[in-house]
């Protein structure tokens, strides 16, 4: 069969093409689009899932099956739109709601402990790391007392603004308050 004058095969092999430069545009450039158009009701990804899909299977189908081309792009059709459901439901809703879940807020660092991986001088800053269930977080600090705090020394975050964690050494914390009893 012959549409626009090209083998449906041939249109087939450039929708995967297409789709296939698309795709990775959008792997390069998603980000930027996506500061462009946000939350967008037609995710760019399952339009280029569902092209690809389409143009694989249809031209796959073609090759192989002696069906009409009608009935070939019917089912080609009905197939992208499973796999893409699929994709979907499977992997791109649960990925989305995964990474909301590594999202912490400053207000929750207080009180943990971390370890000074960069020493902290007096009046500068220095970098400590706190360990979770989520992954570890690295960030700056400064001492809450602008005394020097030395490298791989144990530490308890009091408080965080603008990015910095203040803190005192925790050894320190559990001395003083052993002694205060």
């Amino acid at each position: 069969m012959e549409l626009f004058g090209y083998d449906i095969e041939t249109i087939y092999l450039i929708g995967l093409v297409i789709s296939g430069i698309g795709t990775l545009l959008f792997i390069l450039f998603g980000d930027f689009l996506e500061g462009i158009f946000p939350d967008s009701f037609l995710s760019p990804t399952l339009i280029f899932s569902f092209l690809t899909f389409l143009s694989a299977s249809g031209y796959i189908f073609e090759k192989m099956l002696s069906f009409h081309s009608l009935l070939i792009f019917v089912i080609s059709l009905v197939l992208a739109l499973i796999l893409v459901t699929l994709l979907n439901v499977f992997v791109l809703i649960p990925l989305s709601s995964a990474e909301e879940s590594m999202v912490y807020r400053e207000e929750e660092l207080k009180g943990r402990i971390g370890k000074v991986i960069t020493s902290i001088p007096i009046d500068g800053f220095g970098e400590v790391v706190i360990e979770g269930i989520g992954g570890t977080i690295a960030k700056s600090a400064k001492s809450f007392n602008n005394e020097p705090i030395p490298y791989d020394e144990k530490v308890l975050i009091i408080d965080v603004k603008e990015g910095v964690a203040y803190v005192l050494p925790y050894q320190n914390m559990m001395i003083k308050g052993g002694n205060q009893q």
